[in-house]
């Protein structure tokens, strides 16, 4: 059976990981949220501590707390807390928390670094079906919301008059990210999550016309990066989910000179 070969399973898991990542990172990039992704990815932690110790899915307790995470941030944020002051408060006290919880679990042997960096390499049968299931409801979730999503990126006074409620849709973003924080967890570990998310969108947007056509580019580039730096890291025996980092970022590099170059050139064009 071709699913066998965790190559096979390795290169399906990312690839899941990196469709469900790219409308809601263009999203990110567009309302400069990268620190609440950051946010909710070090909150992982504690979710892996608290599955350990209640000896549950460690899907179940990361979504959970992402959840939670997403949840509280979007209501004190309306509370008059500074929302960088409330995400560095959160984030790193959750990570805290969890890192001395991890320490307190007895009797389980525990693989840090896997959950901090990512194991693509020991993804199963069933991690593959939990992320292609996550990734299929991300994103029927942001297709069926994607032109709300849209006007209330653009302009909350825009959103309320064309009917649209802005905090219901940053709500609605914000559970889709903790739900591809839990997803991805396996795949790139919680100190890597955010740059998938920012990075292909990030590199996809200086060739993008439309909001449309940058999720789709920055889907094929997240591909690309997942599957290619799979490869890389094989090749090369490195870790697998910075040497996945590593090839989106200098994807990035790329796509930012030449777009610079075509920005130059048609500046400079009579």
């Amino acid at each position: 059976m071709i699913l066998d070969d965790f190559l096979v399973r390795a290169f399906l898991a990312g690839i899941g990981v990196a469709l469900a990542a790219a409308p809601l990172g263009c999203f990110v990039v567009w309302r400069r949220m990268a620190y609440f992704g950051d946010a909710t990815a070090h909150a992982a932690i504690l979710g892996v501590a608290l599955s350990l110790v209640l000896s549950t899915s460690i899907f179940a307790g990361v979504l959970v707390i992402a959840l939670t995470m997403a949840t509280l941030v979007s209501i004190l944020s309306n509370k008059g807390y500074a929302m960088d002051t409330l995400l560095g408060v959160m984030a790193h006290s959750a990570l805290a928390f969890g890192l001395v919880a991890v320490s307190f679990v007895s009797g389980v042997r525990i693989d840090l670094m896997a959950y901090l960096f990512g194991d693509i390499l020991a993804v199963g049968l069933s991690d593959l079906a939990i992320i292609w299931g996550g990734a299929i409801l991300v994103l029927g979730l942001i297709s069926w919301r994607w032109s709300n999503l849209l006007v209330a990126t653009l302009n909350s006074d825009l959103a309320h008059a064309c009917g649209v409620d802005p905090r219901r849709e940053q709500l609605i973003l914000t559970l889709s990210l903790a739900m591809v924080v839990a997803v991805a967890l396996k795949v790139v570990g919680v100190l890597l999550i955010v740059a998938l998310l920012i990075i292909p969108a990030a590199a996809a947007r200086p060739f993008s016309r439309t909001p449309e056509a940058m999720a789709l580019l920055a889907a094929a580039i997240g591909a690309v990066s997942t599957t290619g730096g799979l490869q890389a890291a094989y090749w090369l025996d490195t870790p697998t989910g910075p040497t996945i980092v590593s090839l989106a970022a200098i994807l990035f590099a790329v796509a930012s000179l030449v777009g610079h170059g075509r920005h130059r050139q048609s500046g400079n064009s009579p």
